[in-house]
């Protein structure tokens, strides 16, 4: 078994109480000193949600180099021969499966007691607004099933556990598209917005149960995701007018990034690290976008 347990009595509907003692000095020390044993990132369990390509496959990679045990879970086959390379376990399954999910929680709980839950999980809907009539309804339902509710689902297959032992933490992936009207996809847009409230929910109703609650927004990342949404911004051009991928992303990083450049899949890997070890870093939406969001 990896990590520790730590046993309840007197909890009701599952969760533990609240430590309590006499001298409240004593139980901030206690709970800081056993999160932090948490922190540490070698033998603890992390399952990583999305870890079949792209930046979920970085967060696996940067998580096996600090010394994690790993779970990886993906839909996609793609996620075995990301598993054989770092020598884990990997699970298949769809995020907006409720019930595949569940299955997933027990597996992973069932293996050793899970630790840090990843939810690298995205998908743009492959169409352009500019306006947003240019979608119908249809375009919607989808996006908001894989962004949002497939987070949901997570959420509440792995929680009880991890606040029934007191430690752990999830660290979700939004977007910066959440935290304004990004008219080029309005469906991710809106799901990664409510990605965002919900993360901040979960990090309010774990906070006095030791488990904790962050999340990145990535900016401009070189992904086949970046890809499709190039696809789908250029085809509103006459074909002589359309920029090639790299003329189109520079013109974009040059409008809306200060830094000027395209943020990596390891830069989201070393930010993931970072919340999974920062014990007194909760309801947060780290930003690694070179300045996009506060540029404004």
């Amino acid at each position: 078994m990896l990590g520790t347990t730590r046993s309840w009595s007197n909890s009701t509907d599952g969760f533990p109480p609240p430590a309590t003692s006499s001298n409240p000095a004593e139980v901030s020390t206690r709970t800081l000193r056993e999160s932090a044993n948490m922190s540490q990132i070698a033998n603890c369990h992390a399952v990583v949600f999305g870890a079949g390509r792209g930046i979920g496959a970085a967060i696996a990679r940067a998580l096996y180099d600090a010394g994690a045990e790993l779970t990886l879970v993906d839909r996609d086959q793609q996620v075995g021969t990301v598993a054989a390379e770092l020598n884990c376990h990997s699970l298949r399954a769809d995020v907006t499966d409720w019930d595949a999910v569940q299955a997933v929680a027990a597996k992973c709980e069932g293996q050793a007691p899970v630790h840090h839950v990843l939810y690298a999980v995205g998908l743009g809907s492959g169409k352009s607004g500019f306006p947003f009539w240019r979608m119908t309804p249809s375009d919607w339902k989808g996006i908001f099933e894989v962004n949002t509710l497939g987070a949901v689902h997570v959420a509440h297959a792995f929680v009880e556990p991890m606040v029934q032992r007191g430690d752990g933490s999830f660290v979700l992936l939004a977007s910066v598209s959440g935290q304004f009207g990004a008219r080029n996809d309005p469906p991710y847009s809106a799901a990664k917005a409510a990605l965002i409230n919900f993360g901040q929910v979960m990090a309010m109703d774990m906070a006095e149960f030791g488990v904790r609650c962050n999340l990145i927004a990535p900016g401009i990342v070189d992904t086949p995701m970046q890809e499709r949404v190039y696809r789908a911004n250029v085809a509103r051009f006459v074909e002589a007018q359309r920029p090639d991928y790299a003329t189109w992303m520079q013109e974009k990083l040059d409008v809306n990034v200060p830094l000027r450049r395209p943020q990596t899949v390891e830069d989201i890997a070393e930010a993931a690290l970072y919340l999974c070890r920062a014990v007194n870093v909760t309801g947060q939406v780290l930003n690694v976008d070179g300045g996009w969001v506060q540029k404004g």
